[in-house]
């Protein structure tokens, strides 16, 4: 079973990853993977450099810096970049689901449901967390300034919005509580899978 894991930026996401990893859960971090294969893919490069420039790349590395600024406020560019590296990566989750062994693993994407990316999952998993908190985890780990963060959360739909297709929340204020919530989930679908 593939299970969605997803929250908007700051609510915590790769902290609940984290915790089912603790409980032998393999994870897919599609953010880490794709910028990973933006590195190692010679067909996304020749894709990223024809859509935005020799400028794109600095040797082998992706400039993410001058990326975010071509795409950022250009919508068309943008889903462009996405349809460069959203198939590559799917093929890459895909490859790498097939060498696991457990009941279920867990693909974790920020963009989970705003690119459909949710019906290929059995069940999917939103982390909230209260905005305050999550501006201040973000101010703390990224060093970004509350305007900065906040142009960031206004390109992800909101939680309210996300909860209607989610089918389980993790509400994450609270780290022990959080890990009680992940380990009864674990339990919830350990057995719904044995029950399919």
């Amino acid at each position: 079973m593939v299970i969605g894991l997803t929250g908007g930026i700051g609510s915590g996401k790769t902290t609940v990853a984290g915790f089912f990893k603790e409980l032998g859960v393999p994870v897919y971090i599609a953010d880490k993977q794709a910028k990973e294969l933006m590195e190692t893919s010679e067909e996304i490069r020749q894709g990223i450099v024809d859509l935005l420039g020799d400028e794109a790349y600095n040797g082998k590395f992706p400039n993410r810096k001058f990326i975010a600024s071509k795409v950022f406020n250009n919508t068309e560019k943008l889903e462009k970049l996405n349809s460069i590296i959203h198939p590559a990566v799917e093929n890459d989750f895909v490859q790498w689901k097939n060498k696991q062994s457990s009941a279920y693993v867990i693909y974790e994407a920020a963009i989970l449901f705003e690119k459909g990316g949710y019906k290929k999952c059995d069940f999917n998993i939103l982390v909230t967390a209260p905005k305050e908190d999550r501006v201040k985890r973000l101010q703390k780990r990224d060093q970004s300034s509350r305007d900065e963060i906040e142009a960031r959360m206004n390109h992800q739909w909101s939680d309210e919005k996300k909860s209607e297709l989610a089918d389980f929340t993790i509400e994450n204020t609270n780290l022990t509580q959080t890990k009680e919530q992940v380990r009864t989930l674990h339990r919830i679908i350990l057995k719904s899978g044995k029950n399919s």
